[in-house]
């Protein structure tokens, strides 16, 4: 039970006027205190007893896309052996409540509600618990009673399919080889004296046979491909809100298509990784990725790449209209050593741009539908 500031209010006025009346023997103030104790009196009345519910509370889907239609049920069955009164429930959703009546039940006897969630902007919608609410029509004195516990609806960021836009850029089927020398790998590089322990595997035994002295194989260690996504979220990088949704969405669309191919991929967003083992986790994590004052501007997302993603072999930086190239090429410098770069300045209405100067490319983009078309640019 919860008394609102209102009815302290009243409680206050109503013992003061029974005081002051008494005390001075006037009696409008006792009047008057009297009258405000016998309202809040009958406000406490009814609230008492609790009604016997069971309250289902249904999603037709936990996931949509932005602008997908969101809906919902709200069941409510009587359990009581009497006829319940009629009353109201109550439905957080987000940071809104919607109040929904519920008229009077036979024992057994149930009660549907529909109800629509918007869905227009990008976001993880906390829907529930559904409550239950007794109390006066002036709203001194409530009670609530929670029948179920929330549930959360991710609206995900718009995506766009890139089947075959990224080939090139983010696959290589064979690991990429590197300078280091490894005994067992698939590149290989020269031939050494055979020392105890090796693998008689790697035995080249046609130069053996010719130089009388056993001699192995040595191999260039490979790598497959790790893609990682980094995502600046310092609010001062934007210079709208719509390039930050343009950028989350161009995050989730790569993304998407990099889990789908099953390589490997890391997503640097916010104060941590996204979760990246299926695509609906990653666009649960996308729909509440928000920047922040303590957030990674562009020109600290190279130094987050080499600490948090060392093994990368193609870097994909992410970013608004603010930084200038400078400060993105500032960026990506600290991007490890033989990582192909490329870093996106997302920017709303701008003409698609590619610009590429040794492993690293600059790009900008000004809407999703270009995102496929960038990926193949950027591969010329």
């Amino acid at each position: 039970m919860r008394v609102s500031p209102l009815g302290w209010g009243g409680a206050v006025v109503a013992v003061a006027g029974l005081v002051v009346g008494r005390w001075l023997g006037w009696l409008e103030p006792a009047a008057v205190g009297a009258g405000l104790a016998a309202v809040l009196v009958v406000a406490l009345l009814m609230t008492l007893g609790r009604a016997r519910y069971r309250v289902d509370l249904d999603m037709a889907d936990r996931r949509v896309q932005i602008g997908e239609r969101a809906v919902g049920r709200i069941e409510v069955t009587n359990r009581a052996r009497r006829r319940s009164l009629p009353s109201r429930i109550e439905l957080p959703v987000g940071a809104n409540v919607a109040e929904l009546g519920v008229p009077s039940l036979a024992p057994g006897g149930t009660h549907d509600e529909l109800f629509a969630i918007p869905t227009d902007r990008r976001a993880v919608v906390v829907v529930g618990p559904v409550r239950s609410v007794r109390g006066d029509p002036l709203g001194l004195v409530r009670r609530s009673v929670l029948w179920t516990t929330p549930e959360d609806l991710f609206v995900h960021p718009r995506v766009v399919a890139l089947t075959g836009a990224s080939a090139g850029l983010l696959r290589d089927l064979e690991g990429q080889s590197t300078r280091e020398i490894t005994d067992a790998d698939l590149s290989f590089h020269a031939l050494r004296d055979y020392v105890a322990g090796d693998d008689r595997r790697y035995i080249h035994w046609r130069t053996t046979a010719r130089r009388g002295q056993l001699m192995v194989k040595q191999f260039e260690d490979t790598r497959r491909t790790q893609t990682v996504l980094a995502l600046a979220t310092d609010p001062a990088d934007y210079a709208h809100e719509d390039e930050f949704e343009l950028a989350v969405s161009t995050v989730a669309s790569i993304g998407v298509q990099v889990i789908r191919e099953e390589r490997g991929l890391a997503v640097l967003a916010g104060p941590g990784s996204l979760r990246v083992s299926t695509p609906p986790r990653l666009l649960d994590d996308c729909s509440g990725v928000g920047t922040s004052a303590t957030g990674a501007g562009a020109t600290l997302l190279g130094r987050r790449v080499t600490r948090e993603a060392p093994d990368a072999t193609v870097a994909i930086l992410l970013t608004g209209s603010v930084p200038d190239d400078s400060a993105l090429r500032l960026g990506a410098r600290y991007v490890p050593h033989g990582t192909r770069t490329l870093v996106v300045r997302c920017t709303r209405g701008e003409e698609l741009s590619v610009r590429t100067q040794g492993a690293l490319t600059l790009a900008t983009i000004g809407d999703l539908a270009d995102l496929p078309r960038l990926l193949r640019r950027a591969l010329a």
